[in-house]
């Protein structure tokens, strides 16, 4: 295929990834698993696990960054930013309808039944996704230790980076103490990641919520609780939103498909409309594709080295812990009564039992299950 074929091949997987991506990252991550390794197999397993681990380390929306190493894989530079920016292209235009309806009519759609169905069929998604990725992670006991303890640590609440940083260091200096005869340490490539800081300003234009959102971009780890507590101390405290106005916006994050940075958008129309949107938008999305640009050669350099393959081997089974975890806290929240056990079944079923069926019937019926079920 052409590079202009495989832009094109590229645009298209993205979007409708974008359509359909409910769940949070560890789903996003398991759709594009499936999507990118499983179907189309543009990389093996072992390098699309290499690319998660390392993309688990750097600030923003790590399902986003792992779009935008997928795009680069099948279609060099070019594919990084029309992966990354197809990916985000329909959360962004729904939020930011969602933001026209909240500002013209004071309230939001009633979706919430469908948000109901889609969440029990997304962790039959996560499920497989962590079967496969952790066949090929666990490569030994040791490191089947490693990611027991690093699970039991985020369900205990620990820093979901701090917890990979540490396990990567353990598991590293360990394998290669203890495999230090096998060959030389080559060379190391450290990323050094320089936070942002802006200045307190009393009036809001398009440049400062540009601005205000690139920091939060820059230096924003982990889910949409910590995005909240950024944008808390950015926004509340500032008196640009009350704080009722950005549990609204966080939950129109949480309700569209794709990344919860969607959230920038419908802020961003507050505070100063469509231009205020689409500011606050670029500003909190450009810092991922900065870092992506950099880590992306860094990645196989990485594995060459025998400290950083070790490193990344831990960092690995760790990112397959935490989507564990992730399926652990997400099953408590969303088993809560008998239809949302009934379509987790129904999707366990589909998706391991007819294993050729794509997620995005799965989270589609999943929605339609759940909007019947409210009818009873």
């Amino acid at each position: 295929m052409s590079k202009k074929g495989n832009l094109r091949e590229v645009a298209s997987v993205f979007f409708k990834l974008g359509c359909i991506a409910f769940g949070g990252p560890a789903a996003h991550v398991a759709m594009m698993e499936e999507e990118i390794v499983r179907k189309r197999k543009w990389m093996d397993r072992q390098h699309f696990l290499d690319l998660m681990g390392a993309t688990n380390l750097i600030p923003g929306p790590n399902s986003t960054e792992m779009t935008m190493h997928c795009g680069h894989e099948r279609a060099g530079m070019p594919g990084l930013f029309v992966a990354g920016a197809c990916f985000v292209f329909p959360a962004v235009v729904i939020t930011g309808f969602f933001a026209w309806l909240y500002t013209t009519y004071g309230q939001l759609p009633q979706v919430a039944p469908f948000i109901f169905g889609i969440k029990p069929a997304v962790l039959a998604i996560i499920t497989a996704a962590i079967v496969k990725l952790g066949k090929k992670a666990l490569k030994s006991w040791e490191l089947g230790i490693l990611g027991s303890l690093v699970l039991i640590v985020s369900i205990l609440g620990i820093n979901e980076v701090f917890a990979l940083l540490s396990a990567g260091v353990l598991g590293a200096f360990y394998f290669y103490s203890k495999n230090r005869f096998s060959g030389n340490l080559k060379s190391l490539f450290p990323l050094v990641l320089l936070p942002t800081s802006i200045k307190s300003v009393a009036s809001i234009t398009s440049l400062k919520v540009f601005w205000t959102f690139l920091k939060v971009g820059a230096v924003l780890y982990g889910s949409g609780y910590v995005l909240f507590a950024y944008l808390d101390a950015e926004l509340v405290t500032r008196g640009w939103l009350t704080r009722q106005e950005l549990i609204d916006a966080i939950a129109v994050g949480q309700f569209t498909p794709g990344p919860v940075l969607s959230t920038a958008t419908f802020i961003g129309y507050q505070l100063n409309g469509f231009w205020g949107a689409v500011a606050a938008t670029l500003g909190i999305f450009l810092p991922s594709f900065l870092f992506v640009l950099v880590l992306n050669p860094l990645v196989p350099k990485m594995r060459q080295s025998k400290l950083l393959g070790y490193f990344l081997d831990s960092v690995n089974i760790a990112a397959v812990a935490v989507m564990i975890a992730v399926l652990f806290e997400m099953g408590k929240d969303t088993l809560i009564d008998w239809r949302a056990i009934v379509i987790a079944l129904i999707s366990f079923g589909l998706t391991f039992g007819l294993k050729k069926v794509n997620a995005m019937w799965t989270v589609l019926g999943g929605a339609i299950l759940g909007f019947l079920l409210s009818l009873v």
